[in-house]
């Protein structure tokens, strides 16, 4: 197997309740099953050698071309292998499972088929369960199909001819042909359970040609229906519908909670320790998501979301006594102990691989912000009950707002009094305000008003600096911080208010690199980490959507039209962009396309309104 391609290079297919990782050469080199965080049956991304992957290819000459692509409007990924024999495909896709109850089997399907000419496969399935630390038993079955037998998980795999399998220890080989017109498949079916209860055979009878295809109009048909619900008709379609595609892919469906990304551990530099796992749901990430999904039109998913938060609300507060606590579980579980995995090697040696996320358990006060912007959206603020938790929640806020923390960013070099987590509290109260007001609900307006207004007035006097005429990250520092361009998004300021025009400025001056922007500079607002990091992609497309309200529009269109050039091959982004222009973080990034979808959308409407200007 090559030795880690680079990050970028992968499409993703998924079941709404966990996705796999398919490299550009028909590797299959992530894969978490039953759900995004559990542990790993395919990670070869982070330990070529120790973590296990499932490889189907055409076995041809170096002269070969390869090509990947998804299905339009879908979530089949094509990997196509152009050869001077000829022409083959591999087919992978994912059946979805939108049930509201969790499943315990999941299956990829993976589809062999010739074009033009005739062409050979290969396939080596190689699991290693729980991130490479678990042995597995291999069985072949009565039906010549092959079973792997983990830790409470079993991996079934079957073909259809003519591949015929072979067992070489622990792993499973094959080799085949195929000719124009003909197809085989390869259908993998995880089961995960006690041992007692695990049934031998997820994976039920042998497939037949038939029932895959039927599988695969049923994939195709699920996202060219949920599609329908879109109310995008802007000049980016391709672009927006991918983002949206890739959010819904990143949901978890049972309780509707969005992951951040679909890996864990992948570098913010290669060969540096910024190596973090983003399989869990942030209460930042997902309420922002909301409004990208709102406006697109899938309220579904929003409302999903909603519930979610509410019952977070609910749950009555944290071992450490905040109301909310920054990341769950996608059930809501709120334990994500962090460990190193020693074993494995990392992305390129890029130590150490961490499992879990130890930034549970900061304080970052801006979430009570994003809670309020996502539940403000919705038409339905959700039953009496929920009204009481919410508000119950902004009671404490007033008497725990002027507090530091952490920050957006998270980092680990001490509290500080971060501004956008103080703009953040502004809008919990904000919305608050507004909610109660609007839908004549209960609430103490008179002390949300007065905190509201004294958090503002604190922001404007501490939060800025005369020497930089800006906004800056914290109230004792001059550093610039990229998080403060969502400020006239939330409506603290307008996007036209003078002083944010000079924040603009600055930050285009310091943290803007040919249109790419850093998140702050490390180097001079110290963050706990070594090394260094690439520029952010979140940030740089808030960056394009506040050029487009601030009205300097062929600057905005300009940055966005460059920054699309550093998606990958199929249209998706990573955390971040490298000084070489490589994508690096976890991937894909749900930060990076909601902010896409923002940009497309805030910039089609100021070019809209623009050419409707008479000249």
């Amino acid at each position: 197997m090559n030795d880690y391609p680079p990050i970028a290079d992968h499409g993703i297919v998924g079941d709404l309740q966990t996705v796999a990782l398919i490299a550009a050469d028909g590797t299959v080199d992530w894969w978490c099953t039953p759900r995004f965080d559990s542990p790993s049956v395919f990670a070869s991304l982070l330990d070529s050698d120790r973590g296990g992957y499932c490889r189907l290819h055409a076995d041809v000459s170096k002269e070969a071309t390869v090509r990947q692509l998804y299905l339009p409007d879908t979530a089949v990924l094509i990997t196509r292998f152009m050869a001077p024999g000829g022409v083959g495909e591999v087919l992978d896709f994912m059946p979805p499972d939108p049930s509201p109850s969790p499943s315990a089997t999941h299956r990829l399907v993976r589809v062999a088929r010739v074009v033009r000419g005739s062409m050979p496969f290969e396939l080596l399935c190689r699991p290693r369960f729980d991130y490479g630390r678990a042995p597995h038993d291999l069985t072949r079955l009565d039906d010549g199909s092959m079973l792997f037998r983990g830790p409470g998980t079993d991996l079934h795999l079957q073909t259809t001819a003519p591949i015929e399998l072979h067992p070489d220890g622990t792993d499973v080989s094959a080799r085949f042909t195929l000719h124009a017109g003909e197809r085989a498949a390869v259908v993998l079916t995880s089961e995960t359970g006690e041992p007692g209860e695990l049934s031998g055979r997820p994976g039920g009878a042998i497939p037949t040609a038939e029932a895959v295809l039927t599988e695969f109009e049923a994939c195709t048909g699920f996202w060219t229906d949920w599609l329908r619900s879109s109310r995008y008709r802007g000049r980016w379609h391709e672009m927006v519908t991918r983002s949206a595609i890739t959010l819904k892919l990143l949901t978890y469906a049972p309780t509707g909670a969005p992951i951040a990304a679909a890996t864990m551990g992948l570098p913010e530099q290669i060969g540096g320790e910024r190596n973090w796992d983003y399989r869990y749901t942030w209460v930042r990430d997902a309420s922002l998501s909301v409004r990208a999904m709102t406006d697109l039109g899938f309220t579904a998913e929003a409302n999903a979301f909603r519930r979610w938060l509410r019952e977070r609300l609910d749950a009555g507060g944290t071992a450490s006594g905040e109301p909310l606590q920054i990341m769950y579980r996608v059930d809501g579980e709120p334990h994500l102990t962090e460990e190193t995995l020693d074993h494995l090697e990392g992305y390129r040696r890029s130590a150490p691989v961490r499992a879990g996320n130890a930034a549970a358990d900061q304080i970052q006060l801006d979430i009570y912000g994003e809670a309020a912007y996502a539940l403000a959206q919705a038409e339905d603020i959700g039953t009496v009950r929920g009204w009481h938790a919410f508000t119950r929640v902004i009671d404490w806020l007033v008497d725990h707002w002027d507090r530091p923390d952490e920050g957006i960013w998270e980092t680990r070099g001490g509290r500080q009094n971060f501004t956008y987590s103080r703009l953040m509290t502004w809008v919990a109260f904000d919305r608050a305000i507004t909610l109660a007001t609007a839908h004549s609900r209960p609430g103490d307006v008179a002390r949300w008003q007065a905190t509201r207004d004294t958090v503002f007035r604190q922001i404007v006097d501490s939060g800025w600096s005369e020497k930089r005429s800006a906004f800056v990250q914290h109230y004792d520092t001059e550093v610039l911080d990229a998080s403060l361009l969502l400020m006239p998004k939330v409506g603290f300021l307008t996007p036209t208010d003078p002083d944010w025009l000079t924040t603009l400025d600055a930050m285009d001056s310091e943290l803007v690199s040919d249109s790419l922007v850093y998140r702050y500079d490390p180097a001079a607002s110290p963050d706990g980490l070594r090394g260094s990091e690439g520029t952010f992609n979140l940030c740089s497309f808030l960056y394009v959507e506040a050029l487009a309200r601030a009205g300097r529009l062929h600057q905005a269109r300009y940055a966005f039209d460059k920054m699309l050039t550093y998606a990958n091959h199929v249209g998706l982004f990573a955390e971040e962009i490298g000084p070489s222009g490589e994508q690096l973080g976890n991937f894909p990034q749900a930060f990076t396309h909601l902010a896409l979808i923002d940009a497309a959308l805030a910039l089609d409407e100021e070019l809209d309104r623009a050419e409707r200007r008479p000249r």
